[in-house]
């Protein structure tokens, strides 16, 4: 993790919440023989681009533990009215800038255990690159397939028309793995995500997102066999 004169300074931001409703104590919970949260706070420490790495926090269990694994990474207490679950994560992340001094920020969380530093650092150089005719960039995943919505009726194909799936136009799933933003745009829009951002590709199984036991199942599975190119030993 390095800084330089050269390039704007980036600041990377995990929120985390103690408590966890779909799956206990996900944020600390061993996955692969390390705390879940581990993943991503190296993968952000290797990332060259990012500057500093803040922890957002009301967990003394992750607190006492960050200072132990990782003494670069700055934590931060959040206070008691944004630690309810209910609370907007935009809400949450506008406490916390309000406390870094960065041009730019990068947001993920711990439940991107395979999200790696090689990602995090091309969406890094994308946003960048795409300055200053983009405001922020937030990471998708590609579908090919052909969707409905809850009343049948056909979302990205007409159901007449029988085209191959490779032939489909393509949607884009918003996959909370990473978004970039700075602190004007989340201030003016209360929102992440501006009026022209980028949308940043991530296959599918880099992307995982736990959001349940399904899919912590799946995603340890996935790292244990090793599926992520270059993932962290």
């Amino acid at each position: 993790m390095t800084a330089t004169n050269s390039q704007p300074r980036i600041a990377a931001l995990v929120p985390m919440r103690h408590s966890s409703e779909r799956v206990p104590n996900k944020n600390f919970r061993p996955f692969h023989d390390r705390p879940l949260y581990h993943w991503i706070v190296s993968a952000l420490l290797d990332a060259p681009s990012v500057g500093e790495v803040v922890i957002d926090t009301d967990s003394p269990t992750i607190r006492d533990d960050a200072r132990k694994h990782f003494p670069r990474v700055r934590v931060i207490e959040r206070p008691e009215h944004l630690r309810d679950g209910s609370i907007p994560m935009n809400d949450v992340l506008l406490n916390t800038v309000k406390q870094i001094d960065a041009d730019y920020f990068l947001q993920t969380h711990s439940t991107n255990p395979l999200l790696r530093a090689q990602t995090i650092e091309r969406a890094v150089r994308t946003f960048l690159d795409a300055l200053p005719e983009k405001d922020s960039l937030f990471g998708v995943t590609r579908w090919q397939t052909r969707f409905y919505d809850a009343a049948g009726k056909a979302i990205n194909h007409d159901p007449s028309i029988l085209l191959r799936t490779q032939d489909l136009p393509p949607v884009y799933e918003e996959n909370s793995n990473v978004y970039i933003f700075s602190r004007k745009t989340l201030e003016e829009r209360g929102n992440r995500i501006g009026h022209k951002p980028v949308l940043f590709e991530i296959n599918r199984l880099e992307s995982t997102d736990i959001d349940d036991e399904e899919a912590f199942r799946l995603a340890e599975a996935i790292a244990q066999a090793g599926l992520v190119q270059g993932e962290r030993a």
